[in-house]
Order: structure tokens, then sequence, then C-alpha cells
């Protein structure tokens, strides 16, 4: 089959939130297969396609998460570090063919779907008893950005508007960031080892919808 795709973006995705300890092996397994293997299979078959017209663009929708993580968004996280994995490859890979690869990076925006993820829990085939939280008292632990700039920035990447591979959005967030992703080289194993740590009291702490403040 030709489907004479010239732009894919790969956007499926779901979000399943809790503890990386407690989170049923089933919704682990559905995480990667919507979020990773599903996405990868089907490029795999297009992105051959392109390389034989000799162009094409393919954007990934990672999030701020494929580079950073939050509490109790693990395995969100690591899905999202998968499609980061993939996709730098995959542009390495087909540079010589003339197919662009770009990412895209959403932050924390106020769609629901943050709080969904957190909400998940609900629905776990799993004896509660043996959890190591209640989620109950818990929820997405940062406040939330306005969308409209993401939408603004995947449709210029998808339109080629844009040529930067890698974009992330809210930019304001794009500093801190990347001191985030400098922060483990300097941590140690025992840095505050038997407290709780500022950024998991957040989840306690945040009210569900809340919107950064302007």
């Amino acid at each position: 089959m030709t489907w004479d795709v010239e732009v894919l973006v790969n956007n499926a995705g779901v979000g399943e939130g809790g503890s990386t300890l407690d989170i049923p092996a089933l919704n682990i397994r559905r995480e990667f297969e919507v979020n990773v293997t599903g996405p990868l299979l089907l490029t795999q078959g297009i992105a051959k396609q392109m390389v034989k017209r000799g162009k094409g663009r393919i954007v990934w929708v990672s999030s701020r998460e494929g580079l950073n993580v939050n509490p109790f968004t693990g395995i969100y996280a690591a899905s999202k570090h998968a499609i980061e994995a993939i996709a730098e490859t995959m542009a390495m890979e087909l540079q010589e063919f003339g197919v662009e690869v770009a990412t895209i990076n959403p932050g924390p925006f106020l769609t629901g779907f943050n709080d969904r993820m957190f909400q998940t829990w609900q629905s776990w085939a799993d004896d509660p008893s043996e959890r190591l939280f209640d989620y109950s008292k818990l929820a997405f632990p940062r406040a939330q950005f306005d969308p409209e700039p993401v939408y603004a920035t995947m449709t210029a990447v998808a339109a080629g508007d844009v040529d930067t591979y890698r974009n992330l959005e809210p930019k304001q967030m794009i500093d801190e960031t990347k001191r985030l992703q400098q922060a483990p080289w300097d941590r140690k194993t025992t840095d505050g080892l038997g407290t709780r740590p500022g950024q998991l009291q957040a989840s306690y702490d945040m009210e569900p919808e809340t919107p950064i403040a302007v």
C-alpha cells in the first residue's frame, strides 16, 4: 500500500499516573504499546515510502517529560524518553535520504491530560492495600499553562515553517529543563535520604487543574 504521506505527526499517547512501584503490569504494557510500539511500527512503513521519494517530514510529539521527570509520572516519562531515543536515532538514519525528523516537547499545559493521568489508579486491577501511596490524596504536581503556544508550534513544525529539531513549549521552561537534565550528574545517592522531595510534596499540595498565575 502506498499512502504518499508527506508529513507524519506521531501524536498518539496516553498518560498513566502512579508510582513506578505501584502501576500494574497491564497498564505499563499499554503505556508502551500506545506511546512507543504502535507509532514506531506505523512510522517504519511510512518512512520507507518517504525514503523512496527522497523527501518527507516526521514529527514525534514527545513531552518535556521525555527530557525531565515528575513524581508519579515515571512510566509515562519512560515512554517519552524512549520516543526521544527513537527520534534522535531516526534523524541520523534518515538524513542521507532527505527525510526530516523533529520533536515537539509540550510542557504542563492545561488540557485535562495531566489531571486525567492522576485518575488512572481508579481502574487498576490490583490490591489497593499493597500500594505505596494513596492516590486519592495526590494531584499533578505543577501549575499548568494555557495550551495555545504549543498548538501554534505544532502547526509550524508540521508545516516546515520551523526547522529546529527539538521544540519545547512553553519556551520559558527551556532553562529549567536544561538545568534539570544536568542535575543528576551532581546528585548523590544519599542526598535527602529519609526525607520527602519537594517535587513529591507538591503532588499533595496542588489542586487539580491549577492554572499558571498571570
